[in-house]
Order: C-alpha cells, then structure tokens, then sequence
C-alpha cells in the first residue's frame, strides 16, 4: 500500500487541540506525521486545498440487519454508507435475528465487516440472552469474541436488578453498558404524546416513558459505580435528569441523534412514516434544550441511530410501520447546517462530538490524528451544499425525513487504514 499524502487541509484534531493549515502523512496504514510542508517521495497526493481534515468520524449506534433483514441492510452496505458519510468506525447494536449474544454471532458481524473492507464495523453484545431481559449474557466471551460494549437496545432492560447487576460485571472489562431507556408499560405509542398525535388520533408515547428509564439508570450507576451509557436522548426531562446526576459526579454519558436536534412532532403531520422513530421526534422547546445540552457538554456526543427498512415497510399505516431512519449519509450535513451554521457548535467541537469523544468513550482506537495511531481520515468540504436524493444512497434503504432538503458540508473521501473507501466522483 502506497503511502498517502493529504496536503494543504485545515486539519482539525479535537484530541489534539489541533487547528491548522497541515498535511497528513499516511504510512503502512497508520499516522506518521502532521505538520505543514511535508515532503515524501513515491506517496499518493491528495490534494485537501480548502477543505476540512479531521480524524474519521465515529458512530456509536447504528443498526446493520445482518443477519436476519438482509432485505433492508447488511454489515457491508451499512459500512459502505457508513463510509460515504464520513464514518470509519461504526458500532452495530446487536438486535439482529438472531441477535447477538453469543461469540459465534458476535464473530460473524467481524468477520463480514472484514469483507467488507470499508468503515470499521465493531459490534455490541447483548446484555440479556436472547435480549429477553432474564438472564445474563456472557460478556466475557462476547468481548473475547471482539464486542466493544453490552446493550439490548430496541428492548429497555425492564428489570432493575438485571441492570443493576449488568452495571456491576461489566466494570470488569471496562466496557459501557447501552440502555435504550423507555418504561415499556407507558410506551405503547407511534409517536409522541402531544397536539400533533391528538389531532391524528395516533396512539402516543408520553417523554415519562423516557425520563422514568433515565432516572432508574442514573440511581444504579450511581449505586453501582458502573457506566450507564444513555442512547438516543429525546426530552428535556431527560436532560435535567443526566446535568444533575453529572454534577454528582455519576458515571453516565449520553448521545443525541441528528434528527432530534433537527426535527419535531410536527413531521407526522400528513402520517409521514419516514418520521416515525422511536423515542419519537419530540416538541420545540425539547429541540431547543438537546441543543444547549450537546453544546454545554451534558449530552456527550452525536450518533445516528442509523435504522434502516425496507420500502415496503414504512408504506403501511402509521400504527403499524417500524420505527427508524437511515442517517449516515445526512448526518455531517445536517449537523453542519443545523449546529454549525447555527451557531451552537463550532466545527472543531462538532468533529469532537462526532469522533473524538466517542471514540473516547468507547475506548475505540480512533478519533485522532495523532501519530502512530490508524490512518483513519475524513476530508470534507464544510461549504458544500447539496441536495438530498435518497435513490443516491449507498445504504440499501431509503427510509428518510430528509428527502428534497438542501445540507450544508459534504464529504469527499474517507480513508480507513490509509487506503481510500470513499471518493466523491
């Protein structure tokens, strides 16, 4: 593999405190060096003259399908898309079918990714077995077996004991513990409780059913010591819940996804099923809180909840289509256009929160530019804008609120290892 020279970016390296007109010199996979100037013979130039370097964006939460959806997803579509968006490591939940609670499962989805040969693709196991929230899963071995943390995410875990329990092994190997946080017995909804759902005469899901989960998993992290990882945050309950328990110095971190900080209940209007998702798109003034939440530090880090269907899917009534949508691919563009443009984030901060901290917080060997770690690089154009086509997705799903809305910040190529996985033609 040749050696590859990024010349003339303004490289942006949070965990660094980098911020700089530098090339980035790539050799034997791995960073060898960051400076301005740099001379190297018989290298690949690339030529990143006003645009954005940074260290390759990470995604803690993203769902695959493989095994068991094919149909709408597989690990290697999903680390293509992945790739297209600026992601090279991505962390895939494991309600698959069968899901991922075993070695030989866990195995399978790093083995595909290796064939895949795109975005790093680095699985979760589950915390219970069969993610039936009865017995333990076996973390030792799911680690051993190459998971990077333990979640049963699109199942809360309803038992407190089992929690607790998880939060006290898991301390063991270091690893966090994902919750998907809603009281199941409040959750029988399609969207959120609010104007919009009375006047669709939708059954709705109330923010207690997230903020009850939270509080329940903040008191065992704090009784436990463990790490209480809360996914996909959506009210502003939840918010005051995690600042406070912060501010106790409690073990917990949390996420935020780009269509929460973007979008409200008001996407339903007309039974838009491409805005169904669970925790489901929330009212203003949560919006507005997510957002100071994510820029004062309370929410740790962004993550897509990337979700795929397939077509036929999300065509049937609103009550009865899955939740999700895919967000790999819209993601830096919305969080430029919405956080950065906005003027809640800077782009330092946003590639922080995009890469640096979650790769922090997972205890995954990316996130950086620092030298001797993998060439693991995202050049961007932060003034681009573009249009979003769904049929242009490298995702096999298409299921999107976005369709027709026009982003700012596009992606031009993405280097995982020091080999390019994506080019913009």
């Amino acid at each position: 593999m040749r050696p590859v020279l990024i010349q003339g970016g303004r490289v942006l390296d949070p965990s660094r405190e980098f911020d700089g007109v530098a090339d980035v010199l790539l050799r034997d996979g791995r960073i060898e060096a960051v400076e301005a100037n740099i001379a190297a013979e018989d290298v690949e130039t690339i030529d990143a003259s006003g645009k954005i370097v940074a260290p390759g964006l990470v995604d803690v939460h993203v769902h695959l399908r493989e095994p068991g959806k094919e149909e709408a997803e597989t690990v290697a579509t999903g680390a293509r898309s992945a790739a297209a968006g600026g992601f090279t490591s991505v962390c895939a939940m494991p309600n698959t079918d069968p899901v991922t609670d075993n070695q030989a499962a866990v195995g399978f989805i790093v083995k595909q990714a290796s064939a895949a040969n795109s975005a790093r693709v680095y699985p979760y196991g589950t915390i219970s077995i069969g993610q039936k929230g009865e017995h333990l899963a076996e973390f030792a071995k799911l680690i051993e077996a190459g998971a990077i943390a333990v979640s049963d995410d699109g199942h809360p875990v309803r038992s407190s004991h089992l929690m607790r329990t998880a939060l006290e092994y898991a301390q063991a190997f270091g690893i966090p513990v994902a919750d998907h946080c809603e009281e199941p017995s409040l959750a029988h909804g399609a969207m959120h409780e609010g104007v919009v759902a009375s006047r669709l005469g939708l059954r709705a899901i109330p923010a207690a059913a997230e903020e009850i989960m939270v509080a329940r998993d903040v008191i065992l992290s704090e009784l436990t010591g463990g790490h209480i990882h809360l996914c996909h945050m959506s009210t502003r309950g939840s918010v005051d819940i995690i600042r406070r328990a912060k501010e106790r110095g409690v073990n917990v971190t949390a996420e935020v996804t780009p269509h929460h900080l973007t979008l409200t209940q008001a996407e339903c209007e007309g039974f838009n099923t491409n805005a169904k998702m669970n925790p489901p798109l929330r009212e203003e003034a949560d919006v507005a809180v997510l957002r100071a939440a994510l820029q004062d530090g309370t929410l740790d880090m962004i993550a897509t909840d990337h979700a795929p269907h397939h077509y036929e899917a999300k065509e049937r009534d609103f009550d009865e289509a899955p939740f999700g949508i895919v967000g790999l691919e819209t993601a830096l563009g919305l969080c430029i256009k919405e956080l950065v443009n906005g003027g809640v984030l800077s782009l330092p901060e946003l590639v922080n929160r995009m890469s640096t901290e979650p790769a922090r917080v997972f205890h995954l060997d990316a996130g950086t530019l620092q030298v001797g770690k993998p060439g693991d690089v995202v050049v961007f154009d932060p003034g681009a804008t573009w249009t979003v086509d769904p049929t242009q997705f490298y995702s096999k799903s298409r299921n999107t609120p976005y369709a027709g809305h026009v982003l700012t910040g596009r992606v031009e190529r993405t280097v995982v290892g020091g080999r390019t996985v994506f080019e913009r033609k």
